[in-house]
């Protein structure tokens, strides 16, 4: 469904994709196994990203020779660098194949400032920036010429058609593809803006993705079954998800099952995987 609603690229084991538990092996198979099933009509982002450089040149290494198109990288975090090796730590990764720069300070302890990614803007495999920090930031980098994503659902909209961002790495259209194509290429549309806005809010209930799995399994598209350390949203939020598919039209999200609220006891929660 996200194919053919018109996605321009899948975003493999990022955060949002649960990245984190993976181990690198899992990871590399799973972006292999994208690129083996749909790399013909989308192209495939793996995320490499580490906290050990050795770790995220292995990584992307490793997933080019799967065949990805280019690799997703945050900073270093927990154990952060100077702004010097934040420069060193991604000339090393650059110096592989395409790259695209991801800031997400909220996880990482540690903004990457403008002065950075326009120091590695100059590397030939620079491909863009996906930017968290906001709209001013994004405004910034696309008046320098800087390809920009948008990595905010609540504020893609006003990225994309007022600030100059290309798009967005969205959450939501792993529920709602159709829709957020049309947010991003269908022109400036702040009514329809405005009507996603309450599920845009639902999804950030909780740090992701724990609201969109959740989704996922009350859509019937996924098994409900979590890893911790997620767990899924509580039953008035589980309530609160069927009422906003209602108000949005159950036809614009993925998967052809009735919405489910789901009792409590029919999630499975593992702590060993």
């Amino acid at each position: 469904m996200q194919i053919a609603n018109g996605v321009e690229g899948i975003l493999v084991a990022g955060t949002t994709g649960e990245g984190q538990l993976m181990s690198l092996n899992d990871k590399i198979m799973l972006i292999g196994h994208t690129v083996n099933c749909f790399g013909d009509k989308v192209k495939v982002i793996g995320n490499a990203g580490s906290n050990c450089t050795s770790e995220a040149i292995k990584a992307s290494e490793k997933g080019f020779a799967v065949g990805m198109n280019a690799a997703l990288h945050i900073n270093p975090y927990y154990g952060k660098t100077s702004l010097d090796g934040l420069v060193a730590h991604y000339n090393s990764v650059l110096s592989i194949r395409l790259v695209i720069i991801c800031n997400i300070p909220s996880r990482t302890g540690q903004d990457i400032p403008p002065s950075v990614v326009e120091t590695l803007a100059k590397s030939p495999n620079f491909v863009g920036v996906k930017e968290c920090v906001g709209n001013e930031r994004v405004k910034e980098y696309a008046s320098k010429g800087i390809v920009v994503w948008s990595a905010n659902d609540e504020e893609c909209h006003d990225a994309r058609w007022d600030c100059g961002a290309v798009g967005v790495q969205s959450v939501a259209s792993n529920l709602i593809p159709g829709l957020m194509r049309e947010l991003m290429f269908g022109g400036k549309n702040p009514t329809l803006n405005s009507k996603l806005m309450p599920l845009f809010d639902w999804l950030n209930l909780e740090p992701n993705p724990i609201a969109l799995n959740t989704a996922l399994a009350q859509l019937g598209v996924i098994k409900p079954f979590f890893r911790l350390p997620h767990v899924p949203l509580p039953l008035d939020k589980r309530i609160e998800f069927v009422k906003l598919v209602g108000e949005i039209g159950r036809e614009h999200f993925v998967g052809d099952k009735d919405v489910q609220v789901l009792d409590d006891d029919e999630f499975i929660i593992v702590g060993r995987y």
